[in-house]
């Protein structure tokens, strides 16, 4: 994919990322974003997410960042970042079926190339890096490494993911000689935690079960357990991660009840399990070692269901999405 290309005779362009956007969602909205409004000022550039984390308030331009969709904007160019389908876009989904153009840039495994341009490369550490590669290095400002950075380093779980390589490491080193303060992004972005985090945190840890010989750890919190801890979606971000650390753990399954028998599930894995398999089984995406899926029934269905698929991989078994 060349940018350049990309934007011949674009007199306007959206960005737009998945809901409940992550670090590597707004990393690469935002250093894209960035990049447009110095490089082409032609262009009219817009970017919608859903509300952010607090804590990326530190990247620059979050306070530009549209969160609801005009109904008679019909853009030359829309291009979709960090996101595997157009379900996944949300509010924006409308602007994404009206644009004159499409593009999408995304790292997930299950992306199935539906824009009209597309860059798709699962083995790539996050569509952050995606982007980095898009643009000329030596034009990248701070405030545009800043924001690609957070990306980088929050989808490589501080560089220690398996997706973590030397061309990742390399593209971090280039954007920290930007000038950046990388451990306050790290720190303030992805390590610092309010007290309401720590509190759902606590609880979810607390109350978390091992199943399959030890090999899955499970847990969940309900609909009114959020409204007891006055907990917003964004507040449970980092707990299946933490989950995962369990030592002997392989599968990490985490449920947030959305609705009343309607529940966001979250996968992690270490090695043997691709959990991006589960989640596209049931209608889910994601990547080989993070996935999720929103499944309805009982939080003991769902679970059932899940590490069904879980013990098939776990035992060498090929399952029916094989």
């Amino acid at each position: 994919m060349n940018l350049n290309d990309v934007l011949q005779g674009k007199h306007s362009v959206a960005l737009g990322g998945h809901v409940r956007p992550d670090g590597d969602c707004v990393g690469a909205c935002l250093g894209l974003y960035m990049y447009l409004k110095d490089q082409y000022p032609d262009i009219e550039a817009d970017v919608y997410l859903e509300e952010i984390p607090e804590a990326y308030g530190i990247i620059s331009c979050t306070d530009e960042v549209k969160h609801e969709s005009p109904e008679d904007k019909v853009y030359d160019l829309f291009i979709c970042l960090d996101c595997g389908d157009t379900d996944r876009l949300g509010f924006s989904g409308p602007l994404f079926q009206k644009a004159k153009e499409t593009a999408c840039i995304d790292h997930h495994v299950s992306n199935d190339a539906f824009a009209d341009v597309n860059y798709i490369v699962p083995d790539a550490s996050s569509t952050s890096e995606l982007v980095y590669t898009l643009l000329d290095r030596e034009k990248i400002t701070k405030p545009q490494a800043e924001a690609l950075y957070m990306g980088i380093a929050h989808d490589t779980g501080i560089f220690q993911y398996s997706c973590t390589s030397p061309e990742t490491m390399e593209i971090a080193a280039d954007l920290m000689r930007k000038g950046i303060n990388g451990n306050e992004i790290i720190d303030k972005t992805y390590y610092e935690k309010t007290y309401v985090q720590n509190q759902i945190l606590g609880r979810a840890l607390m109350e978390s079960i091992l199943i399959l010989d030890k090999r899955c750890i499970i847990s969940f919190v309900r609909k009114k357990e959020m409204e007891f801890f006055q907990a917003q979606p964004s507040d449970l971000e980092g707990i299946v991660s933490q989950l995962r650390q369990t030592k002997g753990v392989e599968v990490a399954m985490f449920l947030h009840e959305v609705e009343p028998r309607r529940f966001k599930v979250s996968l992690r894995s270490r090695d043997k399990v691709d959990v991006s398999r589960i989640a596209k089984y049931f209608g889910g995406g994601g990547h080989v070692r993070a996935a999720g899926v929103t499944m309805s029934g009982s939080v003991h269905d769902v679970i059932n269901n899940i590490t069904g698929q879980i013990v098939l991989q776990l035992d060498g078994k090929k399952d029916a999405a094989q």
